[in-house]
């Protein structure tokens, strides 16, 4: 028995070293850590259970036979985080660069109906090059088998992302279909065609960095959510964005302790300005609302009119959408409403209730809207807010003018419950508009035309430009002074705790994607 543990011991010790000490140190020069180091920095100590640690490729072309490394490039497993039951691949640069054959594929296959079976986060900790190129379409059926679980588990466990150098080709495909992205900033990159090949089709020089890296993809494209200094800053955004979430579909997120007070802010009653034209942060908004220092901002860099992240208010958590006065003065526009819709999407999938803060002045104008879609982008948003059956809570702070007041979570399309702070405007257009429009001809005959503009822009403005004639009718259920904010927010996310709604029977919707 001595000399079978001996061997043993022999294989799992190679197996920990992966392509070898020089390849470890060539990555560590990088300033990249390993794959098992990140997994030990990921999950609570002593608690990885590694699975597949003695596979090996099958393939015999090549040569590949005489190289083999156990693991076959990626380490997976399970373990806990903060005490709860997740599963982790992470994929090994230093064997074959990373790279996905058949045998690989498998491995995380297997990991993914696991954690299907038992209703646990998924995480993908991803540093490839790409497909095997050896085993040519083997290692491209093995890319196919996991979209196809990613889909099958989507909105069932939450599935994270960690880019932590190249993800190329079609190895983008899995990330993209994940709930959220991460990014390390100048040691990863995602593209579907490097810059070679962007040099030959297009002639346009540009390096892996620009095309691809985490600074592009989280301002100008959005497809990651989230970057991070370094590979320990990425793995404690991804502890943090789990700690926001529940196992699975069918469970909530665990509430901290919480000791409910007066939680008056009387902070929030000098934040509106006097004028209406008048920007301002609708973060300082957020920060007077939710528990301190508890809002996690998600895709804060892309389309930054418009902010959603994850709070917890009296310990719970919550998922926040809210216009963002100082950028296009909170205007929705394509990419606003494609970054809300999805965020929205993801918690009513999880059982994450939603906090709607509004002050949106309509829809960004303009022919590079227009042709670039806002019409069905901005009915993404309507149709997942439309869609969702969590807790559902508007507070409209400002201005929720035309069809952008429908959208934004109004009674109309089934929110629970709308506040409205006595500084709201709800209307179809701003006073100045509408006068010109409706009272034009008297406008026009006026011995003073600029001086009736505004005589009937006061007209319209008492008679729009508050919150009482939508309280009047019920579309807003009641008018608050801003500092009770919170604690109006604290029991009505309460009382709404135990919200049950369904959809009507059907496959599935067709959100105009």
């Amino acid at each position: 028995m001595e000399k079978q543990k001996k061997e043993l011991q022999q294989k799992l010790d190679a197996a920990k070293l992966g392509g070898g000490q020089d390849r470890i140190d060539k990555q560590h020069a990088k300033g990249k850590l390993t794959a098992r180091e990140r997994i030990h920095f990921l999950l609570d100590e002593g608690s990885f259970e590694e699975i597949g640690i003695l596979v090996t490729h099958r393939t015999t072309d090549f040569g590949m036979q005489r190289q083999k490394f156990y693991g076959d490039g990626v380490v997976t497993g399970y373990g806990n985080v903060e005490g709860r039951l997740v599963y982790v691949f992470a994929q090994d640069f230093t064997v074959f660069g990373g790279s996905l054959s058949e045998t690989h594929a498998e491995k995380i296959c297997r990991l993914m109906d696991m954690a299907m079976k038992t209703g646990a986060p998924l995480i993908g900790l991803n540093d490839s090059g790409g497909a095997r190129i050896q085993e040519g379409v083997r290692s491209l059926g093995g890319y196919a088998d996991i979209f196809y679980r990613n889909v099958r588990a989507s909105g069932v466990i939450p599935q994270i992302s960690a880019i932590m150098g190249p993800c190329a080709g079609g190895a983008v495909y899995s990330p993209a279909i994940t709930d959220f992205t991460i990014m390390v900033e100048n040691s990863s990159y995602m593209f579907v065609t490097g810059p070679n090949v962007v040099k030959t089709v297009t002639n346009e020089e540009v390096s892996s960095e620009e095309l691809g890296g985490a600074s592009t993809h989280s301002t100008k494209s959005g497809v990651t959510h989230l970057t991070a200094s370094n590979d320990i800053d990425c793995i404690n955004q991804v502890k943090q964005l789990l700690s926001y979430m529940p196992q699975n579909c069918e469970c909530k997120t665990p509430s901290l302790p919480f000791t409910i007070s007066e939680e008056i802010r009387e902070e929030l009653d000098g934040i509106i300005p006097d004028s209406a034209n008048k920007p301002y942060d609708m973060k300082a908004v957020i920060n007077g609302i939710i528990d301190v220092d508890s809002f996690y901002e998600v895709h804060k860099d892309f389309a930054d009119n418009i902010i959603v992240g994850f709070a917890r208010l009296a310990g719970r958590s919550i998922g926040i959408v809210a216009n963002q006065p100082m950028s296009l003065a909170g205007c929705l526009d394509v990419n606003s409403s494609k970054k809300a819709a999805r965020f929205t999407r993801f918690c009513d999938c999880f059982n994450i209730p939603l906090l709607v803060l509004v002050d949106v002045p309509g829809f960004l104008p303009g022919t590079d809207q227009e042709w670039n879609g806002i019409i069905t982008n901005g009915a993404k948003l309507l149709y997942a807010l439309s869609e969702a059956t969590v807790p559902r809570i508007s507070v409209i702070t400002r201005k929720a003018y035309g069809g952008a007041y429908d959208v934004m979570n109004s009674k109309h399309i089934g929110a629970d419950l709308n506040y409205a702070w006595p500084s709201a405007e709800i209307a179809v257009m701003g006073a100045k508009g509408a006068s010109e429009i409706i009272f034009r001809k008297e406008i026009k005959e006026a011995k003073d035309p600029a001086a009736k503009l505004l005589e009937k822009e006061k007209e319209y403005a008492d008679l729009f430009a508050n919150p009482y004639s939508a309280a009047e009718r019920g579309f807003v259920d009641e008018v608050i002074e801003p500092k009770f904010t919170r604690r109006k927010l604290i029991k009505a996310f309460g009382m709404l705790e135990n919200k049950v709604d369904t959809l009507p029977r059907k496959k599935h919707g067709n959100i105009p994607l």
